[in-house]
């Protein structure tokens, strides 16, 4: 591995652990101005929302720059969220229009994100050769996880009643924030600019692509096209319907996570939120025994992501402490076995097909617009007042039932089309690409 890419992991946890841990914040801070239950997964509704409206210019963007210095760009945008958050107080509104102005912080911390995302990803392909895209996925995933689960960490140690009380009582920090969502979103803030230093550090690839288009509706157009060439190729749709499931899943899974903790368990938010690090902690189990899957075998897999869909099922059923550890820890493992492979597989036929931030833009689109999907549904069940037990048994059974569908799907392009296996691992020749020295 070249050493710009270890600068690109260092980035990308610092800049996931915050996402994270800021999630963990405004939830809080939701609570705290006495939003209802359902205001939580909608304001992660309108983060994914920023994705799949950007999602037709942030290739281009991702593709016209050096990507180390979109991924500053970016992160300072997501530093520009965190400020309007902290801020939420300073404008006299009352506690409804506070809550809107939340909203519209992690908004614009979603667009960071969404802008960020293709040049992540983009530039591990400009780094690395194909044989290496499994490996360096799982690298990329499992510190991911990694991160993912620090920043849930640290956004409910930030949060916690001990150490926010401490924030507000320290002589120098005491003077900046006055309740405990303002110390957290303050730490917060800190690491994203952590993040953009580091991005400075990241080294060019010299890899430069064609002129990129600027029309908007002309963007729109090309974008579209993307998508349709993504989603007809025979081993990029199977490989994009795993992932879209999956992210959707996942997303929704977190904010179960914590509504289960509360009712089913009795934990507080702060406690909650130790749960999904627990399941990221067996994600990144996961993902290291699937970096020693060869890119050729990823669609041998899929039957894991079946098996995820029955392990959460199992979670109404569990009470004590090690039993829920124990199965949210196997569906972590689960999901980070079969998703690596197949996150692989996507970027590598994406990158032959498209380019790499073209096709992480596509990739992100069909993603964020199942986590809104999924998201709304999972609102409604809970306007609705619907068992959090009930939801989760539906929940599961839906992930397996679409596995079975995807699994079915794979086996009938594998009969109409032989030698598919053959074309994993070849370069092809979609968007010429220039490497300068």
């Amino acid at each position: 591995m070249k050493k710009g890419f270890y600068l690109v992991m260092a980035a990308q946890a610092l800049s996931s652990m915050a996402d994270n841990a800021l999630l963990i914040a405004a939830i809080a801070l939701i609570a705290d101005l006495h939003g209802p239950h359902w205001m939580a997964p909608m304001m992660k509704w309108w983060f994914a929302l920023a994705y799949v409206v950007l999602a037709a210019f942030v290739g281009a963007f991702s593709d016209a720059y050096p990507k180390g210095r979109v991924m500053f760009i970016t992160n300072a945008i997501k530093v520009a969220g965190c400020l309007v958050m902290f801020h939420h107080q300073s404008f006299g509104l009352g506690e409804s229009h506070q809550l809107l102005l939340v909203f519209c912080a992690y908004t614009l911390v979603g667009i960071g994100a969404a802008a960020y995302s293709p040049a992540k990803y983009g530039i591990v392909t400009e780094m690395l050769p194909p044989e290496l895209l499994v490996k360096g996925n799982s690298w990329i995933e499992g510190l991911t996880v990694l991160s993912i689960i620090a920043g849930t960490v640290l956004g409910g140690i930030l949060i916690s009643p001990r150490v926010s009380s401490a924030m507000l009582q320290h002589e120098w920090l005491g003077q900046y924030v006055h309740n405990r969502t303002e110390a957290a979103i303050f730490i917060i803030g800190v690491v994203y600019l952590l993040a953009a230093a580091t991005n400075l550090l990241i080294p060019r690839t010299n890899v430069r692509y064609p002129r990129q288009q600027t029309h908007p509706v002309a963007l729109i157009r090309t974008f579209g096209g993307y998508v349709r060439i993504l989603w007809s190729d025979k081993l990029g749709q199977i490989s994009l319907a795993v992932t879209t499931l999956f992210w959707g899943a996942g997303a929704t899974l977190q904010f179960i996570v914590i509504e289960w903790g509360a009712r089913h368990l009795g934990y507080r938010l702060d406690q909650a939120s130790l749960l999904m690090g627990i399941a990221a902690l067996g994600t990144v189990g996961g993902s290291i025994l699937a970096g020693k899957v060869p890119l050729k075998r990823a669609l041998r897999v899929l039957p894991m992501g079946v098996a995820m869909g029955f392990a959460v099922m199992l979670m109404p059923i569990v009470h004590d402490r090690w039993s829920v550890y124990g199965v949210l820890l196997l569906i972590g493992a689960l999901s980070g076995f079969f998703v690596v492979p197949m996150n692989a597989l996507l970027q590598h036929r994406g990158h032959v097909l498209l380019s790499a931030g073209h096709s992480i833009a596509v990739q992100n689109f069909n993603e964020q617009l199942n986590i809104l999907l999924m998201l709304a549904f999972y609102s409604f069940l809970l306007w609705l007042n619907l068992p959090i037990n009930a939801i989760i048994i539906l929940f599961g059974l839906l992930v397996a039932i679409l596995m079975l569908v995807i699994i079915q799907w794979n086996q009938f392009n594998h009969r109409a089309n032989p030698g598919l296996d053959n074309v994993i691992g070849q370069h092809g020749h979609g968007q010429a690409l220039r490497r300068h020295p």
